[in-house]
């Protein structure tokens, strides 16, 4: 167990926070397409698909029929009814109605959670590549991130989990599959972290926006390992959202199911404090997406597709180690261009017209002062030679954006030789 000095807390104030290189390359590529025309957008997982049609009537109706005043703090209960049953079905966990909030997006319900489970200045696992966002929310909540590492399939490191923490842990985050890797905890990987947690007292917080895009094997859910444990003895905090599976990304719509009781007191109070209550229109068109599973089916095989035909051009070429294991989105290593991931990205939105995200704002590493305040946040550790793609894109657009990264790469090994 690594040791540590007890530390000031951290009270970064929200301008002191960067904002993530992700909102950076959404910047950059959009002056570019007002410039230069349409792009290949790789950068952004905004799936070719959308939604079930059936959501958007459920949509209108709700507000033609004037389903649109103030609701419970935790949701519509007939949605919590319905999502309970999903997750009993599909993720083997149990969680009942009163413990799950229904959010305006997943995003939202992490921030509300990690304000909810540990005292400002605690310690928060994060893996060393992670998504940019979690960081953030961390912050936020002005918690600590201590960064564990991962191992050759880019999955958390057990032995690594262990030996970060320290005393001042609080939470384990984990996102399986991941965003940005793609890779996938084995069910002996997530048994060995949950009793470690139960070992050490930790929460978990278990991020599954991506369950739906479980390739190499099946998705688990952690919290499934906690069937029968009585709810006050409960570790893990499950977030999930309706954007990815469902491809509701712009109607901003997640659920938490919280562990314990005490925890759900507190995050009542964190919700009720910052949003009043979730949209209640916005709700009903997520209870018509609930009845519409079969369309998740049609969007993974979609994305594996993709996976399976196009990205091998990128294992062959040395770029890709192996093909993720899910999720959409791959970590491409360009390193055989003499470039980091930022000025690839740079190079390959100016000359090809294809918008990617450098991998250095996946594996930054906050400093603090003595005093605990945050000095800049310096992109780059060990995915500083890498870019992220997503692979939900049309499978035209994302071949010839393969091929255009491929062909650069090679292009910048050979003006080096």
């Amino acid at each position: 167990m690594a040791q540590r000095t007890p530390h000031a807390p951290i009270f970064p104030e929200a301008s002191a926070i960067p904002t993530s290189w992700l909102y950076e390359s959404f910047r950059l590529a959009n002056e570019r397409e007002d410039q230069a025309g349409p792009l290949i957008k790789l950068h952004v997982g905004e799936p070719a698909f959308g939604p079930p049609e059936s959501v958007g009537r459920a949509l209108a109706e709700a507000v033609l029929d004037g389903r649109t005043r103030y609701i419970d703090v935790q949701g519509l209960l007939e949605l919590r009814e319905a999502i309970s049953e999903k997750l009993a079905t599909c993720n083997g966990i149990d969680a009942p109605p009163d413990r799950l909030f229904v959010t305006p997006g997943s995003c939202q319900g992490l921030v509300a959670l990690l304000r909810t489970l540990a005292e400002p200045g605690a310690e928060i696992l994060i893996p060393e590549i992670h998504w940019p966002v979690h960081l953030q929310q961390a912050l936020l909540a002005g918690l600590r991130p201590v960064f564990y590492g991962l191992d050759d399939s880019l999955a958390p490191d057990v032995e690594s989990v262990r030996a970060e923490s320290g005393p001042n842990t609080r939470i384990l985050l984990l996102n399986s599959p991941s965003n940005p890797t793609g890779a996938l905890l084995t069910r002996e990987a997530q048994t060995r972290l949950y009793e470690l947690a139960s070992e050490r007292g930790w929460q978990i917080v278990s991020d599954e926006a991506y369950e739906d895009f479980a390739f190499a094997a099946e998705h688990m859910s952690i919290a499934s390992l906690e069937r029968g444990v009585a709810a006050s003895q409960r570790l893990v905090n499950s977030v999930f959202t309706f954007s990815k599976g469902l491809a509701m990304t712009g109607y901003r719509l997640g659920y938490v199911a919280v562990a314990r009781p005490k925890v759900c007191d507190a995050m009542r109070m964190v919700q009720e404090s910052s949003i009043i209550a979730p949209s209640a229109p916005i709700q009903y068109a997520g209870l018509s997406a609930l009845k519409a599973q079969e369309s998740i089916a049609g969007n993974h095989a979609f994305v594996r597709a993709n996976r399976d035909r196009v990205l091998p051009a990128l294992t062959e070429a040395g770029l890709l180690p192996a093909l993720p294991g899910g999720g959409w989105y791959a970590m491409v290593d360009i390193s055989a261009s003499g470039m980091t991931g930022e000025e690839f990205a740079a190079e390959l939105l100016r000359s090809e017209d294809v918008a990617v995200v450098p991998g250095g704002g996946f594996s930054a590493r906050p400093e603090f002062g003595a005093d605990g305040t945050l000095r800049p946040l310096r992109p780059g550790g060990v995915a500083g030679g890498l870019v992220r793609i997503a692979f939900c894109a049309d499978r035209e657009q994302l071949a010839l954006g393969v091929e255009r990264i491929v062909a650069l790469v090679e292009q910048k090994r050979k003006e080096m030789h």
